[in-house]
């Protein structure tokens, strides 16, 4: 799930560690599935791929888990694709909810999203329905011990990025997708892996939500992650700090 704001910190939605890393790590693997049956089998030569075994690594994946699924998806049968989706639809309060899915069964996986949007107070709407009110970036997150706010700058921006956000505890970097692949890269070989890269969804602007409303939105967006298919959320939602802190009391 990402929504622009101190969402991120709300950690009580999901009390199943266990069930939370097993699903995170289905994910992980479609993702590698998808890439390397896209391109080679390689990530030296697969910048999806390596972008994906780069995720799987943050996620403490076991490596021997990573090369399986690239050897399985190298010799996968047809039957055994999986076709990257998109919906998009409003949730209660008119927040704006892209979700980025990957399924081998479309039918399914669109009940099952239709069916989520519909039990939360939400709309599914056709393609292209609130996308308009993102902008799609390559976002590339640095530990702030890394380098300082100027070298990391100065790095960026040789390396074609388009933006750099540098606080206490982190840098982000953003740039356009199509250059997204060769600004991760130049980082890391200056800076070593980072600790999050990834193509997002950045809303032009954020709907305030009170603690009821709040509320809301969070059960739309757990159900829509329960989904085996969903791969990511997106929605362009704020909670205020003395909001979040009562739900999280």
């Amino acid at each position: 799930m990402a929504g622009h704001s101190q969402f991120k910190n709300i950690m009580h939605r999901k009390g199943a560690q266990d069930a939370r890393r097993a699903r995170q790590f289905a994910r992980l693997i479609r993702e590698i599935t998808v890439a390397a049956r896209q391109g080679l089998p390689d990530p030296a030569a697969n910048p999806r791929l390596r972008a994906a075994v780069a995720a799987a690594r943050i996620a403490n994946m076991p490596k021997d888990t990573v090369d399986r699924a690239i050897k399985k998806a190298s010799g996968a049968a047809a039957g055994d694709d999986y076709a990257e989706v998109r919906y998009e639809g409003y949730g209660p309060a008119g927040v704006a909810v892209i979700v980025e899915a990957l399924t081998d069964n479309r039918n399914r996986t669109a009940s099952d999203v239709r069916a989520a949007f519909s039990k939360h107070g939400g709309a599914l709407g056709e393609t292209n329905s609130v996308s308009f009110m993102f902008s799609r970036l390559g976002v590339i997150r640095y530990p702030a011990a890394a380098a300082s706010d100027e070298a990391m700058l100065e790095a960026a921006i040789e390396a074609g990025a388009e933006n750099v956000e540098s606080d206490a505890e982190a840098h982000e970097i953003t740039c356009a997708v199509g250059d997204f692949f060769a600004v991760r890269d130049a980082l890391e070989v200056r800076f070593g892996p980072p600790e999050t890269a990834r193509l997002d969804w950045r809303p032009a602007t954020t709907v305030t939500l009170d603690a009821e409303r709040a509320a809301s939105v969070m059960k739309l967006l757990d159900a829509l992650e329960d989904s085996d298919d969903v791969q990511n959320v997106y929605a362009n939602f704020d909670i205020p700090e003395d909001v979040m802190q009562s739900l999280s009391a």
